[in-house]
């Protein structure tokens, strides 16, 4: 009832952090949208950062590693620090410029004017949709998990099923409620605040987490030791992953190039320098996180508590970091990092949810419409309206029979990264054709369609195509049906790219 009662107190917050933002909302669709360009270097840093880590990262990297071992970490966590800053130095800053420029507040709208073609935008908002629910699936998913493991005991008369703990259907129901609140009234600001927020919160919590939780094993070193002696096999990276899959685990990371929801908290900058402190910071940041759950995750596999394992055999999928944290710990710290575990998951639900509203505001009905058929007031309703639905149908999908968070995101991840290619060449390649973007994207999708199929739709977790990631044959497949169509076909009028290449008169270092 401890860990329970601070729950529902932090997801109280949540909603008045919400209504707060709604007082400072302007009322224009670009201070909902894209909070007037206004964001800083601090809270760019943390939204952005809080927005990439989800269930997936802590609730996904404790369960892997209890199942394969240490190097999840190498997998996931050391490529995702390099290659994300990376990303964001050659894809958001330029990004940004643009979409101060010339306007823009989705992927869509970029791609669609810089190409030259409808057919493109039409093609790309139902493919980047699909890809989105799988990733707002994770988090509800980790959110139903954790609650229910860290409020086993709290009302056993009313959920004797589940010993007692809030069930999964509930706890799931009730965060996405909580997240579609502060979203609906607050719009892209809210949405910030609280993802800085909400970053803090499970950064700290992580690591104090990881503290008590080692303190309680008899220090780091006892608890690695134990693990050692009992799964060697779970600190030997090599045993485990073959060095080509572990290599081409790089081509992952690149998802965040193609992350709407990245893309809209992009044009959120102030100025070209907010994206320093999240360029140089953003390692640093992933490393904090990802090491200590990395390691809990490990320590599960031999920790016992009065002669028992912490971590049962039969334990419900996904739920090895809530277990131990729940164990391990005095209820009322659990229920502080409990609260850690469910913002480091909401962070990235809001920006998610609101991302597609935003696109099917702008993508579908003001692309059908037209830019001035509908006022500011309409735009806004149409955007909360399409949240609703988008948060009601990916509820009812966390009914269905739970995936491991961990292989799912590998496999919403890779369907991001295989469109990378499109966006690189939309900044960095002049001749790049729509036909060219038009046949990546194709080939991106119909790649991505296959190798899902032959891995059983996700139910294998480690499908590999010649020991090498499936995302690598993905890359590989839009990258050159982009480069050999483009050559093949008519090149787009040279004043009109010349918009994309060329800084206008004053902005030339900032673009």
């Amino acid at each position: 009832m401890i860990a329970l009662s601070i729950l529902v107190t932090y997801l109280g917050f949540l909603i008045g952090l919400g209504w707060f933002a709604r007082r400072s909302f302007t009322g224009t669709a670009a201070d909902y949208f894209v909070a007037s360009h206004s964001i800083g270097p601090f809270l760019m840093l943390m939204s952005v950062f809080g927005t990439t880590m989800t269930a997936f990262a802590l609730v996904g990297s404790t369960g892997e590693a209890y199942r394969t071992g240490i190097g999840v970490y190498g997998k996931m966590a050391s490529w995702s620090g390099l290659v994300h800053s990376a990303v964001f130095f050659l894809v958001g800053i330029r990004v940004w410029a643009l979409g101060r420029r010339h306007g823009y507040m989705t992927q869509c709208e970029f791609l669609r004017d810089r190409f030259q073609s409808n057919a493109l935008g039409t093609l790309l908002f139902p493919i980047l949709v699909l890809l989105v629910i799988p990733y707002l699936l994770i988090g509800l998913i980790g959110a139903g998990s954790v609650v229910r493991s860290l409020t086993v005991g709290a009302l056993p008369t009313l959920f004797p099923g589940t010993q007692g703990g809030i069930p999964p259907y509930l706890g799931s129901g009730v965060v996405a409620v909580v997240v579609l609140s502060y979203v609906f009234f607050g719009g892209l600001r809210g949405a910030t605040w609280a993802n800085a927020f909400q970053t803090c919160v499970f950064m700290i919590s992580g690591v104090v987490a990881f503290v008590v939780i080692a303190i309680k094993l008899g220090g780091p070193s006892a608890a690695s030791q134990n693990a050692l002696n009992s799964n060697p096999e779970k600190l030997i990276r090599g045993a485990a992953i073959p060095h080509l899959q572990f290599f081409t685990y790089l081509f992952v990371p690149l998802s965040v190039g193609m992350f709407p929801h990245l893309f809209q908290h992009w044009l959120t900058a102030r100025d070209a320098r907010a994206f320093r402190a999240t360029v140089i910071w953003h390692p640093i940041c992933i490393m904090v996180v990802w090491v200590p759950c990395v390691l809990i995750g490990i320590w599960a596999t031999s920790a016992t508590l009065d002669g028992a394992l912490v971590v049962p055999a039969n334990h419900p999928p996904n739920s090895e970091l809530a277990i131990m944290v729940s164990k391990l710990t005095h209820p009322a710290l659990a229920g502080f990092l409990g609260a850690g575990i469910l913002a480091a998951i909401m962070s990235s639900l809001d920006s998610q949810f609101f991302c597609l509203g935003t696109m099917f505001t702008n993508d579908v009905v003001v692309y059908i419409y037209g830019k001035d058929r509908f006022d500011d007031s309409q735009k806004i309703k149409m955007a909360r309206c399409f949240i609703v639905i988008v948060v009601c149908l990916t509820y009812g999908l966390t009914l269905l029979e739970p995936r491991r968070i961990f292989t799912l995101g590998v496999w919403c991840f890779s369907g991001f990264a295989s469109l990378f290619p499109l966006i690189f060449a939309a900044l960095y390649w002049r001749r790049a054709t729509r036909a060219g973007a038009i046949a990546s994207v194709l080939a991106a999708v119909s790649s991505w369609a296959v190798l899902f199929a032959r891995a059983n739709y996700g139910l294998t977790p480690d499908f590999l195509v010649m020991d090498m990631m499936p995302v690598t044959w993905m890359i590989l497949a839009s990258s050159a049906t982009m480069f050999v169509v483009s050559l093949a076909s008519l090149p787009l009028p040279p004043n009109h790219v010349d918009r994309f290449f060329i800084p206008e008169p004053g902005q030339g270092a900032t673009s």
